[in-house]
């Protein structure tokens, strides 16, 4: 049985009296443990999809399964990670890591042991009495994936979360979040537009069309850890998929021209 199930998923806003199609006919099967990248132009439906695999709205049709029980609302076997880091300004590092747990009603004891070794594991030790507007944005995003590890579920799904950062840190972390994933084991789920993010971190990169959101192609990574950037290997998959998106750019641009034209 795969860890996520999506089954033909189509998903439909109103926006200004008009009816936008995001996502159309989205079936994915996503094994425990792997790391899936959704890739894509912006406007392709990443987010949308991944917010649906969230349980934060309901696809128009289809149906979307973790381990065989259909989604119909958010739950503690899926952890969000967002692009804006989402920590509660008047809280201290420790207090943010530790916010989940209070809210289970976990008892003190075992939230001290937890939050000691989320500090311990990304490197936060130093930090833990400081609030989040005294750290740098790399250090942020470190806590907030402290604290949806702090819950400990099964799934991580990520939209974007290094993308605000500069490309020092960003490979930084990266990095950090593979020894992480490596670790723990968990399924991870990434939304990015960053062709070369995609193939550094995924086993599978799932390439999607600009709107309506579809799969357009569904590539295994098939590289050895630590990956090389600069091998010949990488750089030939960056192609490929570079290609696959600037048809998307050329599509989308031509949709624009003969809309403006019909206009």
């Amino acid at each position: 049985m795969s860890h996520i199930s999506i089954r033909g998923v189509h998903q439909t806003f109103q926006s200004g009296g008009q009816s936008i199609q995001a996502l159309q006919a989205i079936d994915l099967e996503i094994p425990r443990g792997q790391f899936v990248c959704l890739l894509g132009p912006s406007g392709c439906g990443k987010s949308t999809l991944l917010n649906a695999v969230a349980g934060f709205h309901q696809p128009t049709s289809g149906t979307i399964f973790v381990e065989g029980s259909a989604i119909t609302e958010p739950g503690p076997d899926r952890g969000m990670v967002f692009q804006e880091y989402a920590l509660f300004p008047w809280m201290t590092v420790e207090q943010n890591i530790a916010f989940g747990l209070q809210v289970k009603k976990t008892p003190k004891p075992a939230i001290r042991t937890k939050v000691d070794e989320l500090l311990g594991l990304l490197h936060l030790q130093d930090f833990r009495k400081r609030h989040p507007k005294d750290l740098s944005g790399g250090m942020r995003q470190r806590v907030a994936i402290a604290r949806v590890l702090a819950i400990d579920s099964p799934i991580l799904l990520m939209d974007e979360p290094f993308g605000a950062l500069d490309a020092l840190t960003r490979r930084t972390l990266q990095d950090e979040l593979l020894r992480l994933w490596l670790e723990l084991k968990k399924t991870i789920l990434f939304v990015t537009h960053s062709i070369e993010e995609a193939l550094y971190l995924a086993d599978r990169t799932v390439v999607m069309t600009y709107r309506p959101g579809t799969i357009k192609r569904d590539l295994p990574i098939d590289l050895p850890r630590p990956r090389d950037v600069a091998s010949p290997a990488f750089n030939a998959l960056k192609k490929e998929l570079s290609q696959l998106l600037m048809e998307e750019q050329d599509r989308h641009t031509r949709d624009e021209f003969r809309g403006a034209a019909v206009d």
